[in-house]
């Protein structure tokens, strides 16, 4: 008897387990990791969603736009802008209504997506005999599998992204997205080419490779076209290889984090991390650290220039007008008319510009005349770049390279090369791009320097250093001057918030006062202010600078002051995070910096001549890559690396630097 009853309790324990499986493979949704034949998720249905079983990723219908939706996989907990990270789209070119579309499992082993009710617009095209379920992994893989096996896996079709141990092979490719808020297919693609190497390709209306650095042999760029398996992927812990010998390890390798790889809309191909949780995503690694040097960016006949922490900036060649204000991938076109008539036609000289690709042939050891008299023989030729370019001998050897079209066009101060272009000769003479320092005729500094007796090289460098130091002081001096200048007209009862075109935050009195614990904590005065170091609310730690009595200085006034000093952004400027102007007081929030400053790093005896010789080249270099174009900077340069390369006597002292730098100044008429 005991025996009969245990017995009907199994058959009943058995048929309650299998209940929950009985009521979802009849249900038509489900918020658990399988799907299974014969169901469907459904767009009008939120809940409709998968979800791994680590809680980690979901997959379901997305919104991509007005009543347009995608099936997606995505991160289940959102980044701390409260945007969702999405990994995988299944028909990212063609979303369905927002109304009686589904993904459905078919009972013949396929699985589709329909397009309210009625169109098919994606499909796995898989047929299996026995039953089949689709299923969301713990590594962010959609599966659909049976009793044998795998049948089709969204890994092996990735999109713009690949995960930890998701494998890329010679059959994949990752394609970026359109735009930022764009989902479909983008012009840039990651793939191996024919030769086995690893490649980003821009695919718009013209198709190039720019990196690996086109004008570089497969070898020359470090990679090896010997190994034809054709494969990479990133580990969890941050190291990514390939068969073509690329590899690379992120910025934070080792740490347990969330880790995805992308190929972005603008191009560049980045390595992103974040801590488990809702934390921002960061950059740990990054393929390009030219951002204009990624092709298409700016359509033809437009330059692409890089600002320092404002990205990329495009403009028209001169003469030329944009195309289209809400596509820059259009370019440019002409407002004159070219002829083929050799004396109606001319050049504009455009320096450091270049436009890769698209020559009609390159020829050696040319001059400029003979290269504008290739280009004047043919009809369609738009201009032509000329540069030198250094081989294995000193010598500089002139190349010519006449253009059939001007893509892939950028700005930069380190290319060592100019671009000819085409024009007729009555639209001349154009302004040359580049910035301009004055608008008045700056003179030519006198370059006979007197003899010094005592000018070791080491010491000219650690004294060439601390006059950037000197410079950066009276900087900050005439600023904080600028600052304290009194405004009797003032309306001291108006505090409104004027908001800057850098995007500063204002904070108020109250959290300065807290960051920085009742201004307890001095690290720094000067003739402007007291400086206190403090930790702002998001873990921060700031300089901020208390400057003296500003009370009479309205607020709009001091605010278009800090926006222009916002402006002078440099990777080697200390960083504006905000301001305060609250009442009288007057305050300014940097960036904090944790190993002190340069000056107080050159009067120590812990850095080498190597190390002092790489900060002034540097410092040198910085600022002409700051101000590009202007003629002081230039001579500054010049004068700096002429001295520390020439192990002579002939070189001014440190005063006379100065004084040729304030002449320079007061020729120029500039402050």
């Amino acid at each position: 008897m005991l025996l009969s009853i245990f017995s009907k309790l199994m058959a009943t324990s058995v048929f309650l387990l299998f209940l929950p499986l009985i009521f979802f493979s009849s249900s038509s949704s489900s918020t658990i990791d399988r799907l299974n034949r014969a169901s469907s998720l459904s767009v009008e249905h939120a809940d409709d969603v998968l979800t791994s079983r680590n809680g980690i990723f979901s997959a379901g219908f997305f919104p991509v736009g007005d009543n347009a939706y995608c099936f997606a996989v995505w991160f289940s907990e959102s980044s701390s802008e409260g945007n969702r990270t999405i990994i995988w789209m299944a028909n990212r070119d063609q979303p369905v209504n927002g109304r009686k579309s589904e993904l459905s499992v078919l009972k013949s082993g396929n699985v589709i997506i329909t397009d309210a009710g009625r169109f098919t617009v994606w499909s796995t095209d898989t047929v299996s005999e026995s039953s089949v379920f689709l299923k969301l992994d713990e590594n962010g893989n959609l599966k659909l599998q049976n009793s044998e096996g795998v049948l089709w896996q969204s890994f092996d079709s990735p999109t713009d992204t690949l995960l930890p141990q998701q494998l890329l092979t010679k059959d994949m490719k990752l394609v970026s997205s359109r735009s930022q808020g764009n989902f479909s297919s983008g012009f840039y693609k990651l793939f191996f080419n024919d030769d086995n190497v690893l490649c980003l390709q821009y695919g718009g209306p013209h198709i190039t490779v720019y990196w690996p650095k086109p004008w570089l042999k497969s070898w020359e760029a470090g990679r090896s076209i010997y190994n034809s398996s054709r494969i990479a992927s990133l580990d969890p812990w941050g190291y990514f290889s390939s068969s073509d010998n690329f590899n690379f390890t992120s910025a934070d390798y080792g740490e347990r984090v969330q880790r995805i790889l992308k190929l972005d809309f603008d191009g560049n191909i980045r390595l992103y991390s974040r801590n488990y949780g809702k934390e921002k995503w960061t950059v740990s690694w990054q393929a390009m650290s030219e951002p204009c040097m990624i092709h298409g960016t700016c359509g033809p006949n437009s330059i692409c220039s890089h600002v320092p922490h404002l990205g990329r900036k495009c403009s028209c060649l001169q003469g030329f007008k944009i195309r289209d204000r809400t596509d820059w991938s259009l370019g440019c076109v002409p407002e004159f008319n070219l002829t083929c008539t050799r004396n109606e036609t001319g050049f504009l000289k455009l320096s450091h510009v270049e436009f890769f690709g698209y020559d009609y042939d390159f020829f050696p050891n040319n001059t400029i005349e003979t290269c504008e008299n290739l280009c004047l023989e043919m009809c369609d030729c738009k201009g032509f770049q000329f540069k030198f370019v250094k081989h294995d001998h000193p010598d500089n050897i002139p190349y010519c390279f006449p253009k059939k079209q001007l893509l892939n066009g950028h700005h930069s101060p380190n290319f060592e090369g100019d671009l000819y272009l085409k024009v007729p000769k009555k639209t001349l003479p154009f302004q040359e791009t580049g910035l301009n320092c004055s608008s008045t005729v700056v003179k030519q500094l006198n370059r006979t320097y007197t003899k010094h007796p005592e000018n070791a090289s080491q010491k000219f460098v650690v004294r060439f250093a601390i006059v950037f130091g000197a410079v950066e002081l009276g900087v900050i001096f005439v600023v904080g001057c600028f600052f304290l200048r009194a405004h009797q007209n003032s309306n001291a009862g108006m505090h409104n918030y004027y908001r800057l075109a850098t995007g500063f935050r204002k904070f108020t009195l109250s959290e300065l006062k807290k960051a920085t614990r009742g201004f307890s904590e001095e690290i720094g005065r000067g003739a402007g202010g007291v400086v206190y170091k403090g930790v702002l609310s998001d873990h921060r730690i700031a300089a901020i600078k208390r400057l003296n009595d500003a009370s009479d200085q309205g607020e709009a006034e001091f605010q278009a002051e800090v926006s222009t000093i916002g402006k002078l952004n440099h990777i080697n400027l200390t960083e504006m995070w905000g301001y305060c102007a609250e009442g009288k007081h007057r305050l300014l929030v940097y960036r904090y910096m944790e190993h002190g400053s340069l000056a107080e790093q050159l009067s120590s005896n812990a850095l080498s001549w190597e190390k002092r010789f790489e900060i002034a080249v540097g410092t040198a270099k910085g600022l002409a890559y700051l101000h590009e174009e202007c003629l002081e900077v230039e001579i500054l340069l010049e004068v700096a690396l002429k001295c520390v390369a020439e192990d002579k006597d002939a070189r001014p002292t440190m005063k006379e630097v100065v004084e040729m730098l304030l002449r320079q100044e007061n020729d120029s008429e500039l402050v």
